[in-house]
């Protein structure tokens, strides 16, 4: 079941709606306000692995496996 953000333009409240099917028209309006003036926005996801050298890493910058080299953790 994908999950799509999305961003009210008349309040800015920033959501996630979880979307069934195809017909989405009805479900999309802001969870806060109600509008129907909305935007989908890019949304990221994370995962995370252990490592196998026993070693607890909370993210992939400490262990020089960051893909980007500007992770900000």
């Amino acid at each position: 079941m994908p999950i799509f953000s999305y961003i009210c333009k008349d309040c800015n409240e920033k959501f996630d709606l979880f979307i069934q099917g195809r017909k989405t028209d009805d479900k999309l309006v802001c969870t806060k306000c109600g509008s129907k003036n909305i935007q989908k926005v890019f949304s990221t996801f994370s995962t995370s692995s252990k490592s196998g050298s026993g070693d607890d890493q909370s993210n992939s910058c400490s262990t020089g496996t960051c893909p980007t080299g500007t992770c900000p953790f």
